[in-house]
């Protein structure tokens, strides 16, 4: 059970955790495929062979993140392709009522985010989710993902939270390790960042089902 009086700051992670990653998942594994097929006049089944080992190769760096940077890589404006499917981003259940929960408790709630910058603009406003942030922790924006150290260092510069008193929520187990070495008392994970996938296995860090798991202490 999570004692509500003891945390002071909120960082919440976007995709898998406020947001379904089922957006996220059949962006780079059906959508973009078959874009990358139409552009380069091969078939879907060799699109999605040349393009997993591509994406692999990054996975975990702030390019694997990075728009701008697979725009560059593979000839195609992804920040327009994900438009094509942007009625796929929606909230998980309960989340906009948790967010309201924390306003009404009084803490100080952080979008804490590997998103590019041109992924927050499509995201946010279609989940209805602007605005409900004291403030935004970008990848981006400090140099370096949530997975290395270093970004944790670099968040308290631009917002210092005590992590005695700081929760995260965030569905990337190497992201609650590294926040863990970075200080951070209470972390949580998420059991099923993808609605339409099977669920996480247990890791050593609690996890939530849905923000109901701890809706009731936040009333």
């Amino acid at each position: 059970m999570l004692d509500w009086s003891s945390v002071e700051t909120v960082l919440l992670d976007l995709d898998g955790t406020l947001l379904d990653l089922h957006f996220a998942t059949h962006f780079w594994t059906e959508h973009l495929p078959l874009r990358y097929a139409e552009r380069f006049g091969i078939g879907l089944l060799a699109a999605k062979a040349e393009l997993a080992p591509r994406l692999k190769a990054r996975e975990g760096s702030l390019a694997w993140y990075c728009v701008d940077h697979w725009t560059r890589e593979l000839g195609i404006e992804i920040a327009e392709i994900k438009r094509e499917v942007a009625h796929l981003i929606a909230p998980h259940p309960r989340v906009p009522e948790f967010l309201a929960a924390l306003r009404a408790l009084g803490k100080r709630v952080v979008l804490a985010t590997n998103a590019h910058p041109k992924s927050l603009a499509i995201k946010l406003p279609r989940a209805g989710l602007t605005g409900h942030f004291d403030a935004i922790l970008c990848a981006h924006a400090l140099g370096a993902p949530k997975e290395q150290p270093r970004f944790w260092d670099l968040a308290r510069t631009h917002e210092p939270f005590d992590g005695r008193g700081t929760l995260l929520i965030d569905d990337n187990l190497a992201v609650l390790r590294t926040a863990k070495a970075a200080g951070i008392r209470f972390l949580y994970g998420v059991r099923r960042p993808d609605s339409r996938a099977p669920p996480h296995a247990p890791s050593e860090f609690p996890a939530i089902t849905g923000f109901g798991d701890i809706m009731p202490l936040c009333r």
